[in-house]
Protein backbone atom coordinates (compact mmCIF):
# COMPACT_ATOMS: atom_id res chain seq x y z
CA UNK A 1 0.00 0.00 0.00
CA UNK A 2 1.10 3.49 -0.68
CA UNK A 3 -0.36 6.58 0.40
CA UNK A 4 1.80 8.89 -0.40
CA UNK A 5 0.50 12.42 -2.74
CA UNK A 6 0.63 12.07 -6.10
CA UNK A 7 0.33 15.10 -8.06
CA UNK A 8 -1.05 13.48 -11.51
CA UNK A 9 -2.02 9.97 -11.55
CA UNK A 10 -2.53 8.50 -15.13
CA UNK A 11 -4.45 5.47 -15.62
CA UNK A 12 -3.98 3.72 -19.16
CA UNK A 13 -5.76 1.05 -20.93
CA UNK A 14 -8.84 -0.28 -19.40
CA UNK A 15 -12.05 -0.11 -19.84
CA UNK A 16 -13.90 2.84 -17.76
CA UNK A 17 -17.57 2.16 -16.70
CA UNK A 18 -18.45 5.09 -15.63
CA UNK A 19 -22.81 4.81 -15.55
CA UNK A 20 -23.25 8.35 -14.41
CA UNK A 21 -21.74 9.50 -17.40
CA UNK A 22 -23.09 6.99 -19.95
CA UNK A 23 -19.24 6.00 -20.51
CA UNK A 24 -18.20 2.19 -21.37
CA UNK A 25 -14.89 1.60 -23.17
CA UNK A 26 -11.33 1.73 -23.51
CA UNK A 27 -9.97 5.30 -22.31
CA UNK A 28 -7.08 6.92 -19.80
CA UNK A 29 -8.55 9.02 -16.87
CA UNK A 30 -6.45 11.29 -15.51
CA UNK A 31 -6.22 12.55 -12.04
CA UNK A 32 -4.43 15.79 -10.97
CA UNK A 33 -3.93 17.40 -7.25
CA UNK A 34 -6.89 14.80 -5.73
CA UNK A 35 -9.60 15.28 -8.46
CA UNK A 36 -10.65 14.10 -11.84
CA UNK A 37 -8.97 15.84 -14.28
CA UNK A 38 -9.85 14.03 -17.41
CA UNK A 39 -10.93 11.29 -19.19
CA UNK A 40 -10.43 10.50 -22.84
CA UNK A 41 -10.03 8.05 -25.14
CA UNK A 42 -6.55 9.63 -26.37
CA UNK A 43 -4.38 11.39 -23.59
CA UNK A 44 -0.67 11.65 -23.32
CA UNK A 45 0.92 11.17 -19.67
CA UNK A 46 2.78 14.18 -18.39
CA UNK A 47 6.32 12.94 -17.66
CA UNK A 48 6.02 13.44 -14.16
CA UNK A 49 3.00 11.42 -13.75
CA UNK A 50 2.74 7.87 -12.36
CA UNK A 51 1.17 5.53 -14.33
CA UNK A 52 -0.97 2.81 -13.93
CA UNK A 53 -1.43 -0.08 -16.69
CA UNK A 54 -4.89 -1.40 -16.36
CA UNK A 55 -4.79 -3.25 -19.35
CA UNK A 56 -7.14 -6.16 -19.02
CA UNK A 57 -8.75 -4.48 -16.50
CA UNK A 58 -12.23 -2.05 -15.51
CA UNK A 59 -11.59 1.41 -14.27
CA UNK A 60 -14.70 2.80 -12.12
CA UNK A 61 -15.22 5.33 -9.90
CA UNK A 62 -14.69 3.90 -6.05
CA UNK A 63 -17.33 1.87 -4.51
CA UNK A 64 -19.38 3.59 -2.08
CA UNK A 65 -20.70 1.01 0.84
CA UNK A 66 -23.95 2.39 2.68
CA UNK A 67 -23.69 0.04 5.28
CA UNK A 68 -20.57 -1.18 7.47
CA UNK A 69 -20.10 -1.67 11.19
CA UNK A 70 -16.91 -0.52 12.14
CA UNK A 71 -17.27 -1.59 15.79
CA UNK A 72 -15.42 1.41 17.45
CA UNK A 73 -15.63 2.61 19.68
CA UNK A 74 -16.50 -0.21 21.93
CA UNK A 75 -15.81 -3.37 19.83
CA UNK A 76 -12.65 -3.02 18.87
CA UNK A 77 -11.50 -6.75 19.19
CA UNK A 78 -14.06 -7.11 16.19
CA UNK A 79 -13.08 -4.38 13.94
CA UNK A 80 -11.63 -0.93 14.07
CA UNK A 81 -11.97 2.17 11.70
CA UNK A 82 -8.48 1.70 10.72
CA UNK A 83 -8.83 -2.17 9.99
CA UNK A 84 -12.09 -1.50 8.25
CA UNK A 85 -11.61 1.66 6.08
CA UNK A 86 -8.49 -1.24 5.51
CA UNK A 87 -10.65 -3.66 4.60
CA UNK A 88 -12.96 -1.36 2.66
CA UNK A 89 -9.92 -0.47 0.48
CA UNK A 90 -9.00 -3.79 -0.39
CA UNK A 91 -12.42 -4.70 -1.61
CA UNK A 92 -12.65 -1.72 -4.43
CA UNK A 93 -14.50 0.76 -1.72
CA UNK A 94 -13.31 4.63 -1.54
CA UNK A 95 -16.27 5.41 0.79
CA UNK A 96 -18.13 3.66 3.30
CA UNK A 97 -20.99 4.27 6.08
CA UNK A 98 -20.78 3.82 9.49
CA UNK A 99 -23.87 2.58 11.38
CA UNK A 100 -23.94 4.05 14.73
CA UNK A 101 -24.18 0.99 16.82
CA UNK A 102 -21.44 0.94 19.18
CA UNK A 103 -20.64 1.44 22.20
CA UNK A 104 -21.47 4.15 23.77
CA UNK A 105 -23.94 4.43 20.28
CA UNK A 106 -23.40 7.35 18.13
CA UNK A 107 -26.09 9.99 19.35
CA UNK A 108 -23.84 12.62 19.94
CA UNK A 109 -21.20 14.86 18.27
CA UNK A 110 -18.37 13.47 20.51
CA UNK A 111 -18.85 10.22 19.12
CA UNK A 112 -19.12 11.25 15.39
CA UNK A 113 -15.75 13.34 15.88
CA UNK A 114 -13.91 10.28 16.81
CA UNK A 115 -14.62 8.03 14.42
CA UNK A 116 -13.32 11.15 11.57
CA UNK A 117 -10.66 11.36 13.52
CA UNK A 118 -9.84 7.40 13.67
CA UNK A 119 -10.70 7.52 9.72
CA UNK A 120 -8.50 10.42 8.99
CA UNK A 121 -5.50 8.56 11.05
CA UNK A 122 -6.44 5.51 9.13
CA UNK A 123 -5.44 6.80 5.36
CA UNK A 124 -7.55 4.38 3.64
CA UNK A 125 -11.15 4.80 2.82
CA UNK A 126 -13.03 7.52 3.34
CA UNK A 127 -15.71 6.98 6.22
CA UNK A 128 -19.17 8.82 6.66
CA UNK A 129 -20.73 8.39 10.08
CA UNK A 130 -24.31 7.58 10.50
CA UNK A 131 -26.04 8.79 14.16
CA UNK A 132 -28.94 7.43 15.74
CA UNK A 133 -32.32 8.01 15.12
CA UNK A 134 -32.94 7.44 18.54
CA UNK A 135 -30.94 8.22 21.71
CA UNK A 136 -28.96 5.02 22.51
CA UNK A 137 -30.65 3.21 20.08
CA UNK A 138 -33.36 2.72 22.77
CA UNK A 139 -36.45 3.59 20.49
CA UNK A 140 -37.73 6.19 23.61
CA UNK A 141 -36.36 9.49 22.28
CA UNK A 142 -34.92 11.27 19.37
CA UNK A 143 -31.53 11.82 19.59
CA UNK A 144 -30.50 15.44 18.46
CA UNK A 145 -30.22 15.28 14.28
CA UNK A 146 -28.85 18.72 14.07
CA UNK A 147 -25.79 18.30 16.26
CA UNK A 148 -25.29 15.04 14.42
CA UNK A 149 -25.52 16.79 10.85
CA UNK A 150 -23.23 19.53 12.25
CA UNK A 151 -20.47 16.75 13.48
CA UNK A 152 -20.29 15.54 10.04
CA UNK A 153 -23.14 12.44 9.99
CA UNK A 154 -24.95 12.08 6.57
CA UNK A 155 -27.74 10.05 8.22
CA UNK A 156 -29.50 8.33 10.79
CA UNK A 157 -29.97 4.91 11.71
CA UNK A 158 -31.22 2.57 14.88
CA UNK A 159 -29.60 -0.30 12.62
CA UNK A 160 -29.56 -3.53 14.43
CA UNK A 161 -32.89 -2.30 16.15
CA UNK A 162 -36.52 -1.25 14.48
CA UNK A 163 -38.14 1.77 15.50
CA UNK A 164 -41.08 0.22 16.82
CA UNK A 165 -43.15 3.36 17.94
CA UNK A 166 -45.51 4.48 14.69
CA UNK A 167 -45.65 7.68 16.00
CA UNK A 168 -42.02 8.37 16.92
CA UNK A 169 -41.26 7.24 13.35
CA UNK A 170 -43.52 10.10 12.03
CA UNK A 171 -41.70 12.24 14.15
CA UNK A 172 -37.77 10.91 13.27
CA UNK A 173 -38.92 11.59 9.39
CA UNK A 174 -40.41 14.98 9.92
CA UNK A 175 -37.28 16.01 12.54
CA UNK A 176 -35.07 13.91 9.98
CA UNK A 177 -36.11 15.92 6.74
CA UNK A 178 -35.87 19.69 8.51
CA UNK A 179 -31.61 18.96 8.00
CA UNK A 180 -32.16 16.61 4.59
CA UNK A 181 -30.88 13.57 6.71
CA UNK A 182 -32.00 10.38 4.78
CA UNK A 183 -33.59 8.21 7.73
CA UNK A 184 -32.20 3.93 6.91
CA UNK A 185 -34.35 1.55 8.62
CA UNK A 186 -33.56 -1.69 10.21
CA UNK A 187 -37.34 -3.17 9.53
CA UNK A 188 -38.34 -5.95 11.60
CA UNK A 189 -41.46 -6.42 13.75
CA UNK A 190 -39.95 -7.85 16.77
CA UNK A 191 -43.45 -9.51 17.83
CA UNK A 192 -43.28 -11.53 14.77
CA UNK A 193 -40.00 -12.30 14.51
CA UNK A 194 -40.42 -13.86 18.06
CA UNK A 195 -37.85 -16.35 18.75
CA UNK A 196 -36.93 -16.96 14.89
CA UNK A 197 -33.36 -17.47 14.14
CA UNK A 198 -33.74 -17.98 10.62
CA UNK A 199 -35.80 -17.59 7.43
CA UNK A 200 -39.70 -19.57 8.46
CA UNK A 201 -40.21 -21.88 6.28
CA UNK A 202 -39.65 -26.08 4.77
CA UNK A 203 -35.59 -25.08 5.41
CA UNK A 204 -36.25 -24.23 8.74
CA UNK A 205 -38.41 -26.84 9.47
CA UNK A 206 -35.85 -29.17 8.39
CA UNK A 207 -33.08 -27.87 10.50
CA UNK A 208 -35.47 -27.69 13.70
CA UNK A 209 -34.56 -23.89 13.92
CA UNK A 210 -36.98 -21.22 14.92
CA UNK A 211 -38.66 -19.26 11.90
CA UNK A 212 -38.47 -15.47 10.95
CA UNK A 213 -41.12 -15.27 8.85
CA UNK A 214 -40.88 -12.62 5.74
CA UNK A 215 -43.85 -10.43 7.05
CA UNK A 216 -41.86 -9.38 9.52
CA UNK A 217 -40.18 -7.27 7.52
CA UNK A 218 -43.14 -6.87 5.03
CA UNK A 219 -45.35 -4.74 7.47
CA UNK A 220 -43.08 -2.48 8.89
CA UNK A 221 -41.63 -1.59 5.13
CA UNK A 222 -45.29 -1.03 4.44
CA UNK A 223 -45.41 0.92 7.42
CA UNK A 224 -42.67 3.18 7.01
CA UNK A 225 -43.94 3.91 3.17
CA UNK A 226 -46.93 5.19 4.81
CA UNK A 227 -45.07 7.25 7.29
CA UNK A 228 -42.79 8.58 4.08
CA UNK A 229 -45.96 9.60 2.57
CA UNK A 230 -47.66 11.45 4.98
CA UNK A 231 -44.43 13.43 6.30
CA UNK A 232 -42.32 13.88 3.00
CA UNK A 233 -39.30 12.29 4.91
CA UNK A 234 -36.19 10.87 3.15
CA UNK A 235 -36.52 6.46 3.91
CA UNK A 236 -34.32 4.49 3.01
CA UNK A 237 -34.69 0.79 3.62
CA UNK A 238 -31.29 -1.33 4.60
CA UNK A 239 -30.64 -4.51 3.71
CA UNK A 240 -34.10 -5.54 1.51
CA UNK A 241 -34.66 -9.19 1.36
CA UNK A 242 -37.86 -10.21 0.60
CA UNK A 243 -40.39 -10.08 -2.34
CA UNK A 244 -43.08 -8.75 -0.38
CA UNK A 245 -40.88 -5.81 0.44
CA UNK A 246 -39.32 -5.03 -3.31
CA UNK A 247 -42.86 -5.05 -4.39
CA UNK A 248 -43.79 -2.40 -1.61
CA UNK A 249 -40.47 -0.05 -2.82
CA UNK A 250 -41.56 -0.53 -6.44
CA UNK A 251 -45.03 0.99 -5.63
CA UNK A 252 -43.01 3.86 -3.46
CA UNK A 253 -40.90 4.88 -6.21
CA UNK A 254 -43.79 4.55 -8.86
CA UNK A 255 -45.92 7.05 -6.97
CA UNK A 256 -43.05 9.28 -6.41
CA UNK A 257 -42.12 8.73 -2.50
CA UNK A 258 -38.60 9.67 -1.43
CA UNK A 259 -37.79 6.08 -0.39
CA UNK A 260 -34.48 4.22 -1.46
CA UNK A 261 -33.08 0.51 -0.52
CA UNK A 262 -30.31 -1.14 -0.50
CA UNK A 263 -29.15 -4.73 -1.11
CA UNK A 264 -26.68 -6.87 0.61
CA UNK A 265 -24.32 -9.30 -1.52
CA UNK A 266 -25.40 -12.09 0.44
CA UNK A 267 -29.06 -11.52 0.24
CA UNK A 268 -28.60 -11.49 -3.58
CA UNK A 269 -26.81 -14.49 -3.88
CA UNK A 270 -27.31 -17.20 -0.96
CA UNK A 271 -30.72 -18.55 0.27
CA UNK A 272 -31.89 -20.81 3.19
CA UNK A 273 -30.92 -23.49 1.15
CA UNK A 274 -27.28 -22.67 2.03
CA UNK A 275 -27.72 -22.64 5.48
CA UNK A 276 -28.99 -26.18 5.27
CA UNK A 277 -26.28 -27.37 3.13
CA UNK A 278 -23.57 -25.61 5.50
CA UNK A 279 -24.86 -27.96 8.24
CA UNK A 280 -25.16 -25.02 11.12
CA UNK A 281 -22.62 -23.01 9.98
CA UNK A 282 -23.11 -19.73 12.12
CA UNK A 283 -21.81 -17.65 9.19
CA UNK A 284 -24.33 -18.44 7.30
CA UNK A 285 -26.44 -16.40 10.29
CA UNK A 286 -27.31 -12.82 9.58
CA UNK A 287 -30.26 -10.57 10.04
CA UNK A 288 -32.56 -10.71 8.20
CA UNK A 289 -31.79 -14.09 7.34
CA UNK A 290 -31.35 -15.81 4.47
CA UNK A 291 -34.58 -15.85 2.47
CA UNK A 292 -35.92 -18.00 0.39
CA UNK A 293 -34.65 -19.05 -3.53
CA UNK A 294 -37.91 -16.94 -4.80
CA UNK A 295 -37.11 -14.35 -2.34
CA UNK A 296 -33.73 -13.99 -3.68
CA UNK A 297 -35.08 -13.79 -7.41
CA UNK A 298 -36.89 -11.38 -6.59
CA UNK A 299 -34.38 -9.37 -4.91
CA UNK A 300 -32.04 -9.71 -7.64
CA UNK A 301 -34.95 -8.55 -10.29
CA UNK A 302 -35.24 -5.35 -7.67
CA UNK A 303 -31.66 -4.55 -7.96
CA UNK A 304 -31.98 -4.96 -12.45
CA UNK A 305 -34.10 -2.52 -12.34
CA UNK A 306 -33.47 -0.11 -10.28
CA UNK A 307 -35.95 -0.98 -7.32
CA UNK A 308 -33.11 -1.19 -5.52
CA UNK A 309 -30.86 2.07 -5.92
CA UNK A 310 -27.39 0.30 -3.82
CA UNK A 311 -25.64 -2.85 -2.94
CA UNK A 312 -24.51 -2.12 0.26
CA UNK A 313 -22.32 -4.85 2.14
CA UNK A 314 -24.05 -4.76 5.71
CA UNK A 315 -19.95 -5.46 6.68
CA UNK A 316 -20.45 -7.18 10.23
CA UNK A 317 -17.71 -8.42 11.76
CA UNK A 318 -17.69 -10.48 15.02
CA UNK A 319 -14.93 -12.45 17.11
CA UNK A 320 -14.92 -16.15 16.98
CA UNK A 321 -16.38 -16.13 20.38
CA UNK A 322 -19.00 -14.78 19.12
CA UNK A 323 -19.87 -17.20 16.78
CA UNK A 324 -18.64 -20.43 17.30
CA UNK A 325 -21.39 -21.51 19.85
CA UNK A 326 -25.00 -22.97 19.35
CA UNK A 327 -26.55 -21.81 16.05
CA UNK A 328 -29.51 -20.16 18.20
CA UNK A 329 -26.71 -18.51 20.28
CA UNK A 330 -24.80 -17.16 17.65
CA UNK A 331 -24.51 -13.29 16.77
CA UNK A 332 -26.16 -11.67 13.29
CA UNK A 333 -23.60 -11.05 10.88
CA UNK A 334 -20.84 -11.66 7.91
CA UNK A 335 -17.82 -9.87 6.76
CA UNK A 336 -18.46 -8.34 3.23
CA UNK A 337 -16.23 -5.94 1.78
CA UNK A 338 -13.52 -7.73 0.75
CA UNK A 339 -15.70 -10.16 -1.38
CA UNK A 340 -18.58 -8.10 -2.60
CA UNK A 341 -17.19 -7.34 -6.25
CA UNK A 342 -16.68 -10.86 -7.00
CA UNK A 343 -19.71 -12.45 -5.48
CA UNK A 344 -22.09 -9.74 -7.39
CA UNK A 345 -20.08 -10.17 -10.27
CA UNK A 346 -20.88 -13.79 -10.19
CA UNK A 347 -24.82 -12.56 -10.99
CA UNK A 348 -23.40 -10.21 -14.24
CA UNK A 349 -21.59 -14.04 -15.54
CA UNK A 350 -24.94 -15.34 -14.91
CA UNK A 351 -26.49 -13.14 -16.35
CA UNK A 352 -28.80 -11.62 -13.62
CA UNK A 353 -27.29 -7.98 -13.83
CA UNK A 354 -25.17 -6.10 -16.68
CA UNK A 355 -22.22 -5.11 -15.77
CA UNK A 356 -23.41 -1.46 -15.65
CA UNK A 357 -26.01 -1.93 -13.92
CA UNK A 358 -23.32 -3.77 -10.78
CA UNK A 359 -21.21 -0.62 -11.52
CA UNK A 360 -23.87 2.15 -10.79
CA UNK A 361 -25.67 0.57 -7.82
CA UNK A 362 -21.58 0.29 -6.12
CA UNK A 363 -20.96 4.12 -7.41
CA UNK A 364 -23.75 6.54 -7.90
CA UNK A 365 -27.09 4.79 -7.02
CA UNK A 366 -25.22 4.62 -3.74
CA UNK A 367 -24.23 8.22 -3.95
CA UNK A 368 -27.18 9.19 -4.81
CA UNK A 369 -28.90 7.12 -1.49
CA UNK A 370 -27.63 10.10 0.83
CA UNK A 371 -26.63 12.13 -1.00
CA UNK A 372 -22.68 11.93 -1.09
CA UNK A 373 -19.99 12.86 -2.95
CA UNK A 374 -18.26 10.90 -5.94
CA UNK A 375 -19.51 7.87 -7.54
CA UNK A 376 -18.17 9.60 -10.85
CA UNK A 377 -15.34 10.32 -13.04
CA UNK A 378 -17.20 13.72 -14.31
CA UNK A 379 -14.04 16.42 -14.48
CA UNK A 380 -13.64 17.71 -10.87
CA UNK A 381 -14.94 15.54 -9.32
CA UNK A 382 -13.07 13.23 -6.35
CA UNK A 383 -10.31 11.23 -7.34
CA UNK A 384 -11.92 8.27 -6.08
CA UNK A 385 -11.12 5.22 -8.33
CA UNK A 386 -11.06 1.44 -8.40
CA UNK A 387 -9.10 -0.37 -10.99
CA UNK A 388 -10.47 -4.22 -10.83
CA UNK A 389 -9.46 -7.66 -12.52
CA UNK A 390 -12.85 -9.41 -13.06
CA UNK A 391 -10.69 -12.40 -13.89
CA UNK A 392 -8.46 -12.71 -10.55
CA UNK A 393 -9.21 -15.72 -9.29
CA UNK A 394 -8.66 -16.13 -5.44
CA UNK A 395 -9.72 -18.49 -2.52
CA UNK A 396 -11.50 -16.75 0.33
CA UNK A 397 -8.53 -17.51 3.35
CA UNK A 398 -10.06 -15.66 5.95
CA UNK A 399 -7.26 -15.32 8.09
CA UNK A 400 -5.34 -13.15 4.67
CA UNK A 401 -8.35 -10.75 4.86
CA UNK A 402 -7.71 -7.21 6.36
CA UNK A 403 -10.54 -6.92 8.79
CA UNK A 404 -10.14 -8.12 12.11
CA UNK A 405 -12.60 -10.67 12.27
CA UNK A 406 -13.19 -14.03 10.32
CA UNK A 407 -16.55 -14.61 9.49
CA UNK A 408 -17.02 -15.38 6.06
CA UNK A 409 -19.69 -17.50 4.17
CA UNK A 410 -17.30 -17.69 1.73
CA UNK A 411 -14.09 -19.28 3.35
CA UNK A 412 -12.12 -21.67 1.24
CA UNK A 413 -14.21 -20.48 -2.04
CA UNK A 414 -12.60 -19.78 -5.16
CA UNK A 415 -13.91 -16.28 -6.24
CA UNK A 416 -13.51 -13.80 -9.49
CA UNK A 417 -12.61 -10.83 -9.33
CA UNK A 418 -10.60 -8.54 -7.12
CA UNK A 419 -9.56 -4.93 -6.88
CA UNK A 420 -5.97 -4.30 -7.83
CA UNK A 421 -5.58 -0.42 -6.86
CA UNK A 422 -7.93 1.41 -5.11
CA UNK A 423 -7.46 5.38 -5.21
CA UNK A 424 -8.70 7.94 -2.91
CA UNK A 425 -8.32 11.90 -3.42
CA UNK A 426 -5.77 10.76 -5.69
CA UNK A 427 -3.81 8.73 -3.05
CA UNK A 428 -3.29 5.15 -4.04
CA UNK A 429 -4.38 3.15 -0.80
CA UNK A 430 -4.03 -0.53 -1.56
CA UNK A 431 -2.26 -1.83 -4.43
CA UNK A 432 -2.54 -5.75 -4.98
CA UNK A 433 0.18 -7.05 -7.65
CA UNK A 434 -1.25 -11.09 -6.89
CA UNK A 435 -2.81 -12.91 -4.60
CA UNK A 436 -2.46 -12.80 -1.24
Amino acid sequence: MSSALVGTLVIQGGRVIDPANGVDGIRTVVLRDGRVAEVGERVDAPRDARVIDAKGRWVTPGFVDLHVHLREPGQEYKETVQTGARAAAAGGFTAICAMPNTLPPNDNASVTELVLARAAAAGAARVYPIGCITRGRKGEDLAEYGELRAAGCVAVSDDGSPVGSSALMRRALEYARAFALPVAVHEEDLQLVGKGVMNEGAAATRLGLQGNPVQAEEVMVLRDIALADLTGGRLHICHISSAGSVRAVREAKRRGLAVTAEASPHHLSLSDGDLVASDYDTDFKMNPPLRSAADVRAVQEGLADGTIDAIATDHAPHAVEDKKVEFDAAANGILGLETAFPVVLDLCRRGVLTERRMVEALTAGACRCFGLPGGTLSPGAPADVAVLDPAREWVVDPHALYSRSRNTPWKGRRLAGRATHTIVGGRVVHEDGGAR
